[in-house]
């Protein structure tokens, strides 16, 4: 914590988990600060102490600010290599029998759906025996993944990110204005809220995507989100983070790499 920061932003951190409900002790200061000073200024609030009475009185600036904390950031087939790599693990689950997948914090739905369009793309996969899982800790998040629509306004690259699957018509209805995942695939998928840190994974699973989440939280939470992870990962099933990020040193034995650079991991424990 800086001296800058002081102890009126350790209260309003205080504040926030304790009274909100949102786990702030899990996160990096920095991320929070930034998230928290965005909401200050766009309510031309000066200091920690003022914003923290404004949450105690307004019930619709504290769910704003929960949604600001929860990560969010995603597109269609982020890093296409992974996904190229991530084909041979679906042929081999799809293979053996029913695949459960999991894509842990998924945000708008657009890994999982991803996913999906995966499957369908290569003649290899067995589509039709594949459950895909997507949660988060955020409700609104989770009804827009549902809808899998989502809005040109909303990026500028829409067809680029789904360029790895090259005729994306097959699995995206266009209009105008928007894109909505089709039918076929939206019932591959289901959608529920759920926090990593505080409870159990919704089943046992054969493949895990958690993406681009642990640059945003601190060691302590990294481990409690790797055991959550570990515990929800079938024996030998994989295991996909980001790209940028690492397994907790104290992880490491539970998992082998399969591809290391692209941080997809097998279960070993």
């Amino acid at each position: 914590m800086s001296a800058a920061r002081g102890r009126g932003f350790d209260r309003l951190l205080a504040y926030i988990e304790e009274s909100m409900g949102f786990a702030t002790s899990m996160y990096n200061d920095a991320y929070l600060d930034r998230r928290i000073s965005a909401r200050m200024r766009r309510n031309d609030t000066d200091g920690y102490r003022a914003y923290q009475r404004l949450l105690e009185a307004d019930d619709g600036e504290q769910q704003e600010l929960l949604d600001t904390l929860s990560v969010n950031v995603t597109s269609f087939f982020r890093n296409p290599d992974v996904w190229e790599a991530l084909r041979p693990v679906l042929r081999e689950l799809t293979a053996t029998g029913r695949t459960k997948v999991w894509s842990a914090a998924c945000s708008d739905g657009r890994e999982a759906y991803s996913l999906a369009m995966l499957a369908h793309d290569d003649p290899q996969v067995r589509e039709d025996r594949i459950r895909i899982t997507g949660t988060d800790i955020k409700r609104e998040i989770l009804r827009k993944a549902t809808r899998g629509e989502y809005h040109a306004s909303e990026t500028n690259d829409l067809e680029e990110q789904l360029a790895p699957i090259g005729d994306y018509g097959r699995y995206i209805e266009r209009d105008e204005n928007s894109y909505r995942v089709v039918p076929s695939l939206r019932r591959m998928v289901t959608f529920q809220r759920r926090d990593l840190i505080r409870e159990s994974p919704p089943d046992e699973f054969d493949l895990i995507l958690c993406r681009n989440l642990f640059i945003y939280i601190d060691s302590n939470a990294k481990r409690a989100v790797f055991e959550t992870l570990g515990t929800g990962l079938r024996p030998d099933g994989y295991l996909t983070i980001g790209m940028t990020e690492t397994v907790p040193a104290n992880c490491r034995s539970w998992f082998e790499p399969v591809e290391k650079r692209l941080r997809i991991y097998r279960n070993v424990r």
